[in-house]
């Protein structure tokens, strides 16, 4: 490969086809996948994403910031769909100091020209315990925790969109926000104008939802979709204490490549069809044995395939449209 060709930053190539299921809605990648697989450097993140035919990133570990991030997006004709904040939180609450995290990701979103602002309650090791489980002895917020944990999602969102962007809440196993009764408090308890719902349908499944009927129930509640693939034996040895939580289900596989698990993957894209979602679909996978490009392809293309299966449910994309 001559030295021009090498150092040209990858570009994205077009996946779509015009008959293609929820065509007004854009894919995205989460590069936890990499991360945790030990590709650090953003740009050969960055080139792969591209590569692979994503529309978009979550914002990932050693990422450039605001007009770098920017600048490095456009040469690959890439955008920033999501900035992820986790939480800090005990079973009484958010920590003192989750407002000032908030606005440093608020930021970070903004000053990148980023889209969604995804919220989540970060990981504990009590509650990653007994992931998956969602009974007693799990440890669960206080009634004052939850007044606490609304009162400041409101006031994250209030911030968001005070310069144009959306929030949407993460339930994730492993946190204080897991299972289907805590998501219904959660949607129930904050106001539908500010905070969305980001429905990860892996996470969903590990907590005990089920989330083709949950994304119907929740309708337009859900703001962003993560689409991540659930390996049923790691699943089941999760529920039968066979690991010591949800960290080292994942280190064991427990989410696998889209299309390759338990999912009903056309079920989630049938449910979105009904509502003509057009928000982000983010492929996400956050452990895996090979090269991570790989299962990264594998989710885009499983991913891609359904759409083209369903396509004749929706609004085909005009032929002349190249996303």
């Amino acid at each position: 490969m001559d030295t021009v060709t090498a150092s040209r930053p990858a570009q994205r190539a077009s996946l779509r086809h015009p008959a293609d299921a929820l065509a007004r809605a854009s894919i995205g990648a989460v590069p936890i996948l990499w991360r945790n697989l030990g590709v650090t450097d953003a740009t050969t993140v960055l080139d792969e994403i591209a590569r692979i035919g994503f529309e978009g990133t979550q914002f990932g570990t050693g990422f450039p910031e605001g007009a770098r991030l920017r600048d490095e997006l456009a040469k690959r004709d890439l955008r920033l769909a999501v900035v992820y904040l986790p939480i800090p939180a005990t079973v009484d609450g958010p920590s003192a100091d989750a407002m000032d995290i908030a606005r440093v990701h608020v930021a970070r979103l903004h000053d990148a020209g980023g889209d969604v602002l995804c919220v989540a309650i970060d990981g504990s090791p009590d509650r990653d315990a007994t992931a998956g489980l969602g009974s007693p002895p799990t440890p669960v917020f206080t009634d004052a925790a939850w007044t606490a944990l609304v009162e400041l999602l409101h006031d994250i969102a209030d911030a968001a969109a005070a310069l144009g962007h959306p929030t949407a809440f993460h339930p994730h196993a492993g946190t204080f926000i897991e299972t289907p009764a805590e998501i219904d408090r959660l949607v129930t308890s904050t106001d539908p104008a500010r905070v969305g719902i980001c429905l990860d349908v892996g996470h969903h499944i590990v907590g005990g939802g089920d989330p083709v009927a949950d994304l119907r129930a929740l309708g337009d509640r859900v703001a962003h979709v993560h689409l991540k693939d659930v390996d049923a034996d790691v699943l089941a040895g999760l529920r039968a204490g066979r690991f010591t939580g949800v960290g080292e289900a994942v280190r064991k596989g427990l989410f696998t490549e889209l299309g390759a698990g338990t999912l009903d993957l056309d079920g989630v894209i049938e449910a979105l069809i009904e509502r003509d979602y057009d928000g982000w679909l983010m492929v996400e996978q956050d452990h895996g044995f090979g090269p991570p490009s790989e299962s990264a392809a594998i989710g885009r293309r499983a991913l891609g395939a359904a759409l083209r299966r369903l396509g004749g449910r929706s609004t085909p994309v005009p032929a002349d449209v190249t996303r």
